[in-house]
């Protein structure tokens, strides 16, 4: 059977694999380099029957995604490092209300206005503590546009799953280059739809009320149902509550459960990690050199492996430490100045033996780059 292939963008592979996952509302503002996002969303999702509104900025969209997702739309919206800052209290709101909705945030340079057309992975850990108070979140990324199209439908998936907002947390060289794209037959990848409250209109509905499996029924909003939305703590209504055993119940709930599933939440790739003496993590566009040093080297003799994450938030600490357990030295591979080292380091065993590769000038990692650094291991001794 003939193949639907494609010669893509990633910011176009975001758009195509929304679609795919059922995206019938996006709102959004323009900024570099997430804009061909908004674009292209423009006109292809009237043509589907969805609704495109471009904001006055980036926190008039995030609030509008909001909106319209608690009346029964998958919703997205795209923006880059200061449009990322801008969004975050409002983010809050979606934690704490449980509200699912997708943030493509494509990287680059900061703070600040910073590098505008420039690659950074700067924003990692502005997607896991951006926003103020205790929290989970879940942020996935990828490398390829085919891992693109697949993690930004397990991005909805996800959002839809467990209420939550879900960050795609992609960069500059991802979203900009261009490369083959198989797309995925309807039905090829698993959808989750909402989930709808079997209560009828009329009777007494509790909109925050989970069931065994853990998941909470909606409501569309302005449907048959009347029932109350706040950022604040609230009760299983809905409605504000100071009581402590509230306040304590709802944060455990709003982080237990992303952080008790990690494991499902793990996505993540590993090359040649059988024998691997010295193993490289990395994620996002940097991933790309550092699976060229791997495969480049290891016919030369060198016991390299490459661990590639894809899920950055909740962070897949029992992954790392399994794959790394047996491993000399990890060397960290990302364009920012270790914002992932951290939480690989308290992943491991050993904290001395993992290192860091990185660039944080506006240019892309090189294998060169990665290479000077296991040179700099080895004549260590370490």
């Amino acid at each position: 059977m003939k193949k639907d292939v494609k010669f893509l963008q990633g910011n176009e592979t975001v758009v195509e694999a929304a679609l795919y996952a059922g995206l019938n509302f996006f709102a959004g503002y323009p900024i570099t380099p997430s804009t061909e996002i908004a674009e292209l969303l423009s006109s292809r999702l009237p043509q589907v029957g969805g609704k495109f509104i471009q904001m006055e900025d980036e926190i008039a969209s995030m609030c509008a995604i909001i909106g319209a997702s608690l009346t029964g739309h998958k919703v997205m919206t795209a923006t880059s490092g200061p449009g990322f800052s801008l969004m975050q209290e409002a983010l809050g709101y979606a934690i704490m209300a449980e509200i699912p909705c997708v943030i493509v945030d494509v990287q680059r340079g900061g703070p600040s206005t910073g590098l505008p057309t420039h690659v950074s992975q700067g924003d990692v850990n502005q997607a896991r503590w951006g926003t103020h108070g205790d929290h989970a979140i879940v942020a996935l990324t990828a490398s390829n546009h085919q891992d693109v199209f697949r993690i930004t439908v397990e991005a909805f998936n996800i959002a839809e799953t467990y209420r939550t907002p879900v960050v795609l947390l992609l960069d500059e060289v991802v979203g900009h280059m261009r490369e083959r794209l198989i797309m995925p037959k309807k039905g090829e990848l698993a959808l989750v739809e909402r989930l709808r409250t079997s209560v009828p209109g009329g009777v007494d509905y509790h909109p925050y009320l989970p069931r065994e499996d853990g998941r909470l029924p909606m409501s569309d909003f302005g449907g048959v149902h009347r029932y109350n939305v706040t950022g604040l703590f609230h009760d299983m209504w809905g409605f504000p509550s100071t009581n402590p055993q509230v306040v304590h119940g709802l944060l455990r709930h709003l982080v237990d459960k992303i952080e008790n599933h990690v494991n499902q939440l793990a996505h993540f790739k590993e090359y040649y990690l059988e024998d691997a003496e010295c193993i490289l993590i990395s994620y996002g566009s940097a991933a790309r050199s550092a699976r060229h040093v791997v495969e480049n080297r290891r016919p030369r003799g060198e016991k390299l492996g490459l661990l590639e994450l894809q899920t950055l938030w909740p962070f897949p600490e029992h992954v790392v430490r399994e794959k790394c357990s047996n491993a000399k030295h990890v060397v960290v591979v990302e364009m920012n100045m270790g914002q992932m080292l951290q939480a690989v380091k308290m992943a491991v065993g050993n904290p001395d033996k993992v290192f860091l590769a990185n660039r944080i000038d506006g240019e892309f990692i090189t294998d060169a780059d990665i290479r000077s650094v296991l040179r700099l291991i080895q004549g260590r001794g370490v």
